[in-house]
């Protein structure tokens, strides 16, 4: 395998249940250098997984190996961290315990201190629930991060945001193959379902309107060749149970529930670390109005909105004019001094 494992043992997790044996599946990117001063981690996101996220690593980029020592850490729930999929029995597939945003970061710091002996954070950045985490390491170590970029994300899942994932799980567990998550194979036909209602939603009404995925980069024949091609490749290969643990922790994630915390107003308040805010401009999930309210709850960020017609996928690493926008955004604000 081209990736690590942290392995911190037994996790009491935030909701009482306890994490057996937990493993944290990471990679690297640089090297540490020797006052341990050019540490950067960068999260995973919905069903992603470390490879998922290599587009913003690079030479000449913001995340510039060869200037700093990138961690991507691995969402629990992706298949390569403990998942209901690699998890034994008695935690196995739907039985695998709830897992928050906040228990994420709290074994990614771990990982970064105890493994590394890392004691600062040049940056946390990530897309999606990628930016969840983000805002949840700024909240939780103070004292570690020393800049964020959240992109395409939020400090708490918006309830029109759960509203789309009940659309999302309720097409994968309609499959009668699914048999309440103890199937024997992968439940292929709400796999597929649930590829066809997520597609909706990752990109806006503009990119299909204007046919954007006949185009490069992406240049298919058809809507129906981008629907299977792009939207049911991206789901048939991953573990649905997997997928649904990830789900949970996207539906309940709130800031505003971290210990010492009473909402996401006084948690946002809490957050000072200089801070650029990046939505997209049509995300119909993580729309640009939801993160201009927490920006006015915040001491030291802005706004920068992602302007285009890709949507949620801006940030996805697809598109190479939004991707140039999110670098210089991150270049910027590494270069300021904090």
């Amino acid at each position: 395998m081209d990736y690590d494992l942290f392995e911190p043992g037994d996790i009491q997790l935030q909701n009482g249940a306890t994490l057996r044996d937990a493993k944290l599946a990471y990679k690297t990117y640089g090297e540490l250098n020797a006052d341990k001063s050019n540490a950067i981690v960068y999260p995973t996101w919905y069903s992603g997984q470390h490879y998922d996220n290599e587009w913003l690593i690079g030479e000449g980029m913001a995340l510039d190996p060869s200037r700093y020592f990138i961690v991507i850490p691995n969402m629990f729930g992706n298949g390569l961290s403990s998942s209901p999929s690699n998890t034994p029995p008695p935690h196995d597939g739907p039985r695998f315990p709830n897992v928050t945003m906040y228990d994420n970061v709290r074994v990614q710091h771990r990982l970064i201190t105890e493994r590394f002996g890392i004691e600062r954070l040049e940056l946390v950045t990530g897309w999606s629930m990628g930016a969840g985490q983000t805002y949840q390491w700024a909240l939780s170590y103070p004292e570690t991060v020393r800049r964020i970029l959240p992109f395409c994300g939020s400090a708490k899942t918006s309830i029109h945001n759960i509203v789309f994932l009940e659309g999302v799980k309720a097409a994968l567990t309609a499959d009668a193959g699914w048999n309440n998550g103890w199937y024997r194979e992968q439940p292929g036909v709400g796999l597929r379902a649930m590829a066809r209602v997520y597609a909706g939603w990752g990109f806006c009404q503009q990119f299909y309107r204007e046919k954007m995925y006949e185009r490069e980069p992406l240049g298919y024949g058809s809507l129906e060749d981008f629907l299977v091609g792009f939207w049911e490749g991206l789901f048939v290969k991953r573990d649905a149970n997997n997928l649904l643990a990830m789900l949970w922790t996207w539906q309940n994630a709130d800031i505003g529930k971290t210990p010492g915390f009473g909402a996401v107003e006084e948690a946002l308040a809490a957050i000072r670390a200089p801070a650029i805010v990046m939505p997209a401009q049509q995300d119909l999930y993580f729309p640009p109005e939801d993160n201009e309210w927490e920006v006015a709850h915040m001491a030291t960020a802005e706004l920068r909105t992602i302007p285009g017609s890709w949507g949620h996928f801006a940030g996805g690493g697809l598109n190479p004019v939004d991707t140039k926008f999110i670098d210089n955004a991150l270049k910027e604000l590494l270069a300021r001094g904090v």
